[in-house]
């Protein structure tokens, strides 16, 4: 799955004791941390302010010495990713144990959606406001997200509705355009976040509608399918239409790790009318990717994945197994890849990276209240990192690409002290375990390793921290 479906707990396993060590002082910052500025706007936690000349920011990533660990934590009372150091201690009651040899799903990433209305919002803060906010997100001082999703022309995240090409019957999209908010906002950020992350950035983009003049409904918005049936004229310009997104970007130098067949391809049954969107259903969905897009991909010069599904994690697994039964008809270069298909596992974190302290005018989709890591004030020129923000780099600074969740087995149950964990080994060998407490009481607790020892700890009311340590 993709990297930020990140709670799951492992299944369980027993291991054996190891001998015990001595605990040792913790210190809650290294030097060029730079601390949050609190802000309180009476929801229960607090934001940090962030503008033109200052933001709080992260040291780059050190692995702790083996035999030692670190520790980041955020909570409701007002930390954010704090830093702490220790050594293996005395085993404590609820202890959590983790057995490396037992081997799960790789992580792709974490990362958000540079829709229309995040990038309209960006630029209105100004370029060193812009720069924070940035860096924020992508570079070594900030939660280093490494996915960034890219609408294909409007969403429900856009001001207005439109495609790339609305000349009717323009089979061979001859009139096809990047708009204003690909070429003067979207590629421009997009470039500047290239050049912030030390990581590969992968893109992805999603269609959420395609032209009025393809749709069974004539209009960007609202209900509609695709005009005809796999294999006809709709069906090919549709599928040239990604091709033609895919190389328009290319010429300004932004490359797609990979396209999804469909945003939501069942919303469009269901979606408000003002909404852009169209339907597929899977049987559809996998007609269209054996005949149609899978062969232009193929075609193409692009070595671009493609993704199926791209909606709610309860279409599974039968979306899956109806759109692979036809696998060995698709092109190889171009099959849908196994195990990245449900990439809409976040709900909200996952859709729009950042909205303004008051919605701007856009498509009508019933989301304008959801939820983001990030809020902007143009007007003050200022950007506030709420809570979800620290909260998605409790995973996406510290698991990279390439990391694969491990087997994580709890000694005990309870009602009142139930901790929420999931364990990662990340390619370079270190190890790391995420904790979250959703409780309003302290739960101590202890980290079994082999080979390193126990680590006692506690999770404070309402935290989440994340653990870093190597093995000896």
């Amino acid at each position: 799955t993709v990297g930020w479906q990140a709670g799951i707990i492992g299944c369980p396993r027993v291991l054996l004791e190891v001998p015990s060590r001595t605990a040792t002082s913790t210190l809650p910052y290294l030097p060029g941390a730079r601390p949050c500025i609190p802000k309180d706007f009476g929801h229960g936690s607090l934001v940090c302010v962030c503008n033109a000349t200052y933001c709080d920011t992260l040291d780059p990533l050190v692995l702790p010495a083996p035999g030692s660990y670190v520790k980041y934590e955020s909570s409701k009372a007002g930390k954010r990713l704090e830093r702490s150091e220790g050594n293996p201690a005395l085993p404590a009651g609820l202890l959590l144990t983790l057995n490396i040899s037992t081997l799960y799903q790789h992580v792709k990433g974490f990362g958000g959606s540079l829709s229309d209305a995040a990038a309209i919002n960006i630029l209105k803060l100004s370029q060193p406001a812009q720069d924070n906010l940035l860096r924020s997100y992508f570079s070594e001082s900030g939660i280093e997200y490494n996915l960034v999703r890219v609408p294909m022309a409007s969403s429900d995240f856009s001001v207005r509705p439109y495609s790339y090409d609305d000349v009717p019957n323009d089979y061979e999209l001859k009139h096809f355009r990047l708009a204003d908010e690909d070429v003067k906002m979207k590629i421009p950020l997009l470039r500047r976040a290239l050049a912030m992350s030390k990581r590969p950035l992968l893109l992805f983009a999603s269609p959420w509608t395609a032209p009025g003049w393809m749709k069974s409904n004539g209009d960007v918005r609202g209900k509609g399918t695709l005009k005809g049936k796999a294999g006809d004229k709709y069906h090919k310009s549709w599928a040239n239409y990604f091709i033609k997104f895919l190389d328009e970007y290319a010429k300004h130098n932004v490359t797609f790790w990979a396209v999804t067949a469909q945003n939501e391809p069942l919303a469009g049954l269901l979606t408000p009318p003002q909404a852009p969107t169209i339907a597929f259903t899977a049987a559809q969905q996998r007609d269209f990717i054996a005949q149609d897009l899978g062969p232009a991909l193929a075609r193409s010069p692009h070595r671009t994945q493609l993704l199926m599904l791209d909606d709610q994690r309860s279409h599974l697994p039968h979306w899956a197994k109806v759109v692979k039964s036809s696998a060995a008809s698709f092109p190889p270069a171009s099959r849908p890849s196994p195990g990245v298909g449900a990439n809409r596992v976040c709900r909200s974190g996952s859709r729009s990276r950042l909205l303004p302290e008051l919605p701007p005018p856009r498509v009508p989709s019933g989301s304008e209240d959801r939820r983001c890591p990030v809020i902007v004030d143009g007007s003050k020129d200022v950007f506030y990192k709420q809570p979800m923000f620290y909260h998605m780099g409790h995973f996406s600074k510290f698991i990279p690409e390439g990391s694969r969740r491990v087997g994580l087995h709890s000694s005990r149950r309870c009602l009142l002290c139930q901790l929420e964990h999931v364990a990662v080994l990340r390619p370079d060998g270190a190890l790391v375990l995420v904790v979250l407490n959703r409780f309003g009481r302290d739960v101590p607790f202890g980290i079994r390793d082999p080979a390193m020892g126990v680590i006692e700890t506690v999770a404070p009311a309402h935290s989440i921290q994340t653990y870093l340590w190597q093995q000896e």
